[in-house]
């Protein structure tokens, strides 16, 4: 392989991704592609270039020294970027804000391809993008802008990266901005989108995995399948979709057909409504399985309403369970989610 592609993950939520070339330090990458990651003497003796690496294999060398990164920050993940040379596609957390490093959000153009009504509760919106659009990382999310309202709305992608078509699973919301538009909406109708953007997005798979999704918080979660079925993953996945009512269970059978195509995928949906007739009501806390949880050497990933994801982290505070990690993403119908 003669590239790689790395995604530089700024505070602010920004993504950029950029190509290094084999052999080539991820710094030297950076300024060729016109960003300035942090950095001060290049020669790996200051650590101001230091990153986070959240994902692929790479080479540190030894021609730093311990000062600029000692051996517990490098055992946690801790690079420098201008001694890191990738062995692979990687996935780099930037401590600083993206406008620091003078680059920024990527505007591109997409046209209606579908939108499809699900019920009373979702659309399912899928959209040609142009050949110019970035590549985003399975979780992530972008702005959509409403046409003729000055208003954006931000979806998480429910597709695979690397499509020309993507999807975003909607809540309809009555009287809704861009819930209205899109009953109107016809095929070949042009929006402007603004990303990737978010935190929240699937890290490297080195142990079980436990999803939690609430309402339309589905929609991540189906891009990430979707990527570790193309991986052929075959770590143990445990998906828990939450529900208020029965009309709000959407793409059931696109979560079962996983089960057939991602080994040692399951899952189980849960609805709150107490007149619902279905076999597992109440909250998402209540059907958490044991072994799920992996005697807590699993990565949890929840993305759903505010109270959801309050109620989910104070349920493990009070059962005394700390995931190896915890990713969380809460959304609102008209606020950008918020990622920890």
């Amino acid at each position: 392989m003669s590239s790689y592609k790395i995604a530089l993950n700024f505070e602010d939520g920004v993504t950029r991704f950029i190509e290094c070339k084999a052999g080539e330090k991820v710094l030297d990458a950076a300024f060729r592609a016109r960003i300035n990651l942090p950095m001060d003497c290049s020669d790996g003796v200051c650590g101001t270039c230091k990153c986070r690496a959240e994902s692929g294999r790479y080479d540190l060398g030894d021609d730093y020294i311990e000062d600029a990164l000692s051996e517990d920050e490098k055992d946690g993940g801790l690079v420098l970027t201008c001694q890191m040379v990738p062995q692979s596609d990687c996935v780099i957390a930037v401590p600083a804000a993206s406008a620091v490093c003078k680059t920024g959000q990527s505007k591109f153009g997409a046209s209606v391809a579908k939108v499809e009504p699900h019920n009373d509760a979702a659309i399912v919106l899928e959209l040609d993008v142009e050949a110019n659009a970035p590549v985003f990382l399975p979780g992530q999310y972008v702005n959509i802008d409403v046409p003729g309202s000055g208003q954006h709305r931000s979806y998480s992608f429910s597709s695979a990266p690397g499509e020309s078509r993507v999807s975003f699973l909607i809540k309809k919301i009555p009287g809704g901005v861009m819930s209205g538009w899109l009953e109107s909406a016809q095929p070949g109708d042009k929006l402007d989108l603004t990303g990737p953007l978010g935190s929240f997005y699937l890290r490297g798979v080195q142990r079980p995995l436990l999803f939690l999704a609430g309402g339309t918080g589905l929609a991540p979660f189906l891009s990430m399948l979707e990527v570790l079925a193309r991986a052929g993953s075959q770590q143990k996945v445990h998906l828990i979709y939450g529900v208020t009512r029965d009309l709000d269970l959407v793409q059931v059978e696109a979560i079962e057909a996983y089960t057939a195509k991602l080994a040692n995928f399951s899952y189980a949906t849960v609805v709150a409504d107490a007149a619902s007739s279905h076999p597992r009501k109440g909250w998402v806390t209540q059907h958490i399985p044991a072994d799920a949880l992996n005697d807590v050497d699993v990565d949890v990933y929840l993305c759903g309403p505010p109270p959801m994801v309050d109620a989910v982290r104070k349920h493990f505070d009070d059962e005394g369970v700390t995931p190896n990690s915890f990713h969380y993403e809460k959304f609102t119908p008209n606020v950008a989610p918020k990622a920890a």
